[in-house]
Parts: structure tokens; C-alpha cells; sequence
């Protein structure tokens, strides 16, 4: 995103922002909405346009002055580029007629007071949850714009918005007190936010693949796992959307703990409430016995949580590109074409991974005690040990509980390795306990999204081998994979997937 915050700093730098500056705004954004030809950058998530709106008004603060009237300028820059931001990324959600109650006088005097109460801050104060305005009145902002009676009509969507920085220039210090204006430009900027919340609704994306991510017969599976790289739009970024404390590294039949704190040491918990593929994740953790030989039961709720997951990845960019490499590979499935249609597909996905299956054994007595969603994504123990276990989310969540001991990571095993490892790195290898049960050797991506995991593994599963050899470019380092398939049941359902860190070089 440090090509959006340079152009708000040129913006920002003479508080006015030319034609040529909104021209070139609204491309940024709106190639943010799209998959661009040869991009390495996936489009945008819902909270990431929270953030181009809120790093907007950050930067404005850099440029705040003595003069009264120059901060009013600024705060119209700062306008304007809102304006773009929500012409590009966003629709309104709002009716033709709005509320029989709905008046402009109310709503400037909810305005008012939500200016007139807040306070000057220091710019590093983070304590408030709503800085610099009060939650009763940010509530009460809210309920007149979501109100039956009280809801904007659609005409008055831009008069609002424009009256929230209108208004809350009249607040401006005449003393230019840097630390009151830092305050009145976050007030502004969460003003704005209820609007948008209430008011607008998220632009759909255009997930088309271009030519350079369209996948043809000539594509190898390195290429294609490349190319989910970079098309995972719903990827964490470490160091802000999580972080992580590797501390020392061991070799795998070391039985010291070679570290005493948690491998996750933040993860912000909203991504599991504005994510929809990480919500609907999250919901089917908790629908698995972990030990073998234990009958799983699913309930018609959790065969419908399985439903909701297969829909939401199945709207991103990431499992579009995987049906169309299964398909361009000419793969089959129990010894039929694979369905082109996106409900077919869906039917496929949900019989690898959810149908159940006896890894236990035990013949005619044999229980339905397993799937390939539980084994690769929420981990198993089968004759005193971790089987499986191979996703990120479940691990920081079973850490969280205190149910997982992390235990110190394993470098990769090749001499060729240059690259350290270090806190923002995607892969690692791990060892741990999970209640007790020990994981002597377990290697996970760290911070990627649920669907590209399930992504990778299901090309694995249909259009690759039992060993696939993978050359990563995670953005300045590379690693060199093995992704494993193992097939179960005749062939029909996953068995296990996972990769191996065999290299890790700058």
C-alpha cells in the first residue's frame, strides 16, 4: 500500500488535490477491485478499504498547520479523496425515498454533538475504542441512519457525507493545537465510517482472471501454486494483521523446549468477523472428535457450516483459478470429467474433503471416524501421536486455549538455505504438543487464507502427483516445497495433504 500513501502525501502536501491527482486516484482504486494482467498483487478485502479511507485521514495529520484556514483546506483534500475511495469500492445501500422521519437539521445536530464532545488526544493515544467520540452518540448516529423511519434517502447519500466534514471543519482549533485537530480528524473519520457502514455497501469485485493468471495445459503446478500467491487477496500480513515470535530453532529429535513463549503473540480478531471465508472456516472446527476410532456424528447445522464455507471460497479468486487449472488438466474424479459448472464443483469439494471415511480400520466394525477436512485442517491423534495438523487458523486458536505447546521450529533441511528464519516468514516448519500429544515435525503456511490452502491441496488432490515440487516467491524470499498428497479411500477422498520446507533462500 505504499503507493497509495506516497500519492496522499503529494495530495496532502498543498491541501488541495488537482484533476491529474483524482484522475490517478481513482485508477488506484479501482485496479484495487480487480485482478490486473501480470499483477502480483491480489485485489482488495472489505477491511482493507477501512484502512485506504482511515490511512487517508493518518496522513492528512502529518500536514496539519498553525492556520486555521489551511487545516479547512486539508480537511477538504481529505474529502475529496474519500470521495473517490467510495465511488471506486463501494455502492450505496440506501432506498429512493429514505424515512418519513428523516430530516437534515436532525441529523447535522447528531453530527454537532458528536464534534462537540470529543477530545484532543495525543497522536500515539489508542486507548479509546471509538477515538475521540462518545459511543452513546457514535450508537445514536447509527440508529438514526439505520432506522426505518429515520433512514437518508438515496439523493442525500453524498449531502451527508459532505456535511460530516462540513460540520466538522467548524471545529477546527483557531489556535492550530495540533493535538485537538489529530482528534477532530479521527472523530471525522469514524463519522465517516458509520456513514459508510449504514449507508453503503461493498463493491463486488471483478474476479476475471487475465490472460497471465488464466491457467492452460502448459501450466505446471509451481506455476499454478505461484499464482495463488498471488490472487489470495484474503492473506494476513505479518506484523499487522498477526504477529509471531519464532525464537530458537531445534532439530526435530531434540525433546528441549526451545521456546517458552507462544509462537502467536497478536492476531487481530476481526479478521474472523469481516472475512467471510475465515468466519465460515472457524465455524467447522469445532465439529471433530481429534481421536481416531471415536464415530464422528454431524449435525444437520454443521453439514450446513460445511455448505457456507464450500459458498464463500468458492467467490474468491483463488478457488476460480483451481477449478479452471483441474479443469484445463483434463482432471477427473471417481472416473468422471470434473462438473465445469460452479454447483458441481462445489459437489466434488465437499465428497474429498467432508464425506467420512474409517482411518481407524477395524473391518465390518469399522467407525466413520475421519475426513480429509479434519485430518489436514483440525488435526487428529491416532496411536499416541499428532496426525495431521497442518493449518495456521486452528493452531493460534488451540495455542489461544492453551491447548498447543509450541516447541521451536525446524530449519529446512537443505544446505542450500540462506534466508534466516524469522517473524514475518509464511512458511515453517514446527515442532509441538497438542494437549500433550506431541508433533514432532509439522509444517504449515503461516497467515494464509482458509481457500488457498484448500485451493492448493485440492489441485494436489486432482491434477498433481504424490509429490509436487514447488518454487515459492513469497515477495523478497523463496522457498522450495514439496506438496504431499496422499489419497484415501480408492482414490476418492483426501487422505493427507501438506507441504514440506525443503529450501528457504533470499
Amino acid at each position: 500500500m505504499t503507493a497509495i500513501e506516497s500519492l496522499y502525501r503529494e495530495i496532502f502536501a498543498d491541501r488541495t488535490i488537482a484533476p491529474e491527482e483524482s484522475s490517478s486516484l481513482l485508477s488506484h482504486f479501482q485496479s484495487l477491485q480487480q485482478i490486473s494482467d501480470n499483477s502480483t498483487t491480489p485485489p482488495i478485502t472489505p477491511d482493507q478499504i477501512v484502512w485506504l479511507r482511515a490511512s487517508a485521514f493518518r496522513i492528512a495529520c502529518e500536514y496539519l498547520q498553525e492556520e486555521r484556514e489551511e487545516n479547512v483546506n486539508l480537511l477538504k483534500a481529505v474529502n475529496a479523496v474519500v470521495h473517490c475511495l467510495e465511488t471506486s469500492c463501494l455502492l450505496p445501500n440506501l432506498e429512493e425515498g429514505g424515512g418519513d422521519e428523516f430530516s437534515k437539521e436532525r441529523a447535522e445536530e447528531l453530527l454537532c454533538s458528536l464534534y462537540e464532545t470529543q477530545g484532543g488526544q495525543d497522536d500515539d493515544d489508542e486507548e479509546e475504542e471509538i477515538p475521540g467520540v462518545s459511543k452513546a452518540e457514535a450508537a445514536a448516529l447509527t440508529e438514526f441512519l439505520m432506522n426505518e423511519s429515520t433512514r437518508p434517502p438515496l439523493d442525500c447519500l453524498v449531502w451527508l457525507r459532505s456535511a460530516a466534514f462540513r460540520l466538522g471543519s467548524q471545529y477546527l482549533d483557531e489556535e492550530g493545537d495540533r493535538g485537538k485537530n489529530v482528534a477532530l480528524f479521527r472523530s471525522v473519520n469514524v463519522v465517516v465510517h458509520i456513514i459508510e457502514n449504514a449507508c453503503m455497501k461493498i463493491k463486488p469485485l471483478n474476479l476475471e482472471l487475465p490472460t497471465s493468471h488464466t491457467p492452460t495445459l502448459d501450466t505446471d503446478f509451481s506455476t499454478a501454486v505461484q499464482t495463488l500467491w498471488y490472487l489470495d487477496s484474503n492473506r494476513l500480513q505479518p506484523n499487522v494483521d498477526y504477529s509471531i515470535d519464532v525464537q530458537r530453532s531445534k532439530h526435530p529429535c531434540d525433546k528441549d523446549d526451545a521456546a517458552h513463549d507462544p509462537l502467536f503473540t497478536h492476531l487481530n480478531p476481526q479478521v474472523f468477523s469481516t472475512r467471510p471465508t475465515f468466519k465460515a472456516f472457524r465455524a467447522l472446527l469445532d465439529n471433530y472428535s481429534a481421536c481416531t476410532g471415536e464415530e464422528e456424528e454431524l449435525s444437520e447445522q454443521e453439514l450446513l457450516e460445511n455448505k457456507v464455507f464450500l459458498d464463500a471460497v468458492m467467490e474468491t479468486a483463488v478457488m476460480k483459478y483451481c477449478h479452471q487449472y483441474c479443469l484445463v488438466k483434463n482432471a477427473t474424479y471417481n472416473g468422471s470429467p470434473l462438473p465445469e459448472s460452479k454447483s458441481g464443483f462445489k459437489h466434488v469439494l465437499n465428497s474429498i474433503w467432508f464425506e467420512l471415511y474409517s482411518r481407524s480400520g477395524g473391518g465390518r466394525r469399522s467407525k466413520m471416524d475421519s475426513s480429509g477436512f479434519e485430518h489436514v485442517f483440525v488435526g487428529e491423534v491416532k496411536n499416541g501421536q499428532i496426525s495431521g495438523f497442518h493449518n495456521w487458523i486452528q493452531f493460534y486458536l488451540e495455542e489461544k486455549a492453551g491447548n498447543v505447546d509450541y516447541r521451536g521450529y525446524i530449519k529446512p533441511r537443505s544446505r542450500e538455505s540462506t534466508a534466516e528464519t524469522n517473524d514475518d516468514d509464511p512458511v515453517l516448519t514446527l515442532q509441538f504438543s497438542w494437549n500433550g500429544v506431541e508433533k514432532f515435525v509439522g509444517t504449515s503456511f503461516i497467515g494464509v487464507s482458509p481457500e488457498f490452502e484448500l485451493a492448493l491441496y485440492t489441485m494436489a488432490f486432482l491434477a498433481g502427483e504424490d509429490d509436487n515440487a514447488v518454487t515459492l516467491d513469497t515477495g523478497g524470499e523463496s522457498f522450495d516445497l514439496n506438496v504431499k498428497c496422499h489419497k484415501y479411500d480408492g482414490g476418492s477422498k483426501v487422505g493427507s495433504c501438506y507441504v514440506e520446507a525443503l529450501s528457504h533462500y533470499d
